[in-house]
């Protein structure tokens, strides 16, 4: 396993970020400012895009591994490498998501913990109703780790 820093041509990955983040004109937000990084494993497995929110701390914006790679630990790994990554540069982590119960039991197995929730914001932000496991996504749920 392998893990690279992109730092050019980042929208070459568009078709994984998508995996992560549905709607393009959002990505496009936080892309260019975030720092991205790929995991690789032969080839592409997964990926994440990270940003700075204040001087403590950092969000991970976008992580997304291929269909046919989850449940086989490239996006725990990802994690892992992300927050050694960035001990020691930030307190704190932060991951916005739905209100899924996949979704966040995974990021608890990584290390975050409840936060907070932004009423509304998948409804107020994207054109079209997102589903997660025929879930619509209406509030997101922001989870912390400490770094």
């Amino acid at each position: 396993m392998e893990i690279s820093k992109i730092t050019e041509n980042k929208k070459r990955f568009l078709d994984l970020l998508l995996l992560g983040d549905e709607q393009e004109d959002m990505i496009d937000r936080y892309l260019e400012q975030g720092e991205m990084f790929a995991l690789f494993d032969g080839d592409l497995k997964s990926i994440c895009v990270v940003v700075q929110v204040d001087a403590v701390s950092c969000e991970l914006k976008n992580i997304a591994t291929y269909q046919k790679y989850q449940g086989r630990g490239y996006g725990r790994a990802l994690i892992g490498f992300i927050s050694d990554h960035y001990r020691g540069k930030y307190r704190t982590m932060l991951v916005g998501t739905g209100d899924v119960p996949s979704t966040l039991s995974f990021y608890e197995h990584c290390g975050f913990r409840p936060s907070h929730r932004v009423k509304n914001f998948f409804v107020d932000n994207y054109t079209q109703p997102i589903f997660e496991d025929g879930i619509q996504l209406v509030d997101m749920v922001y989870l912390k780790k400490e770094l």
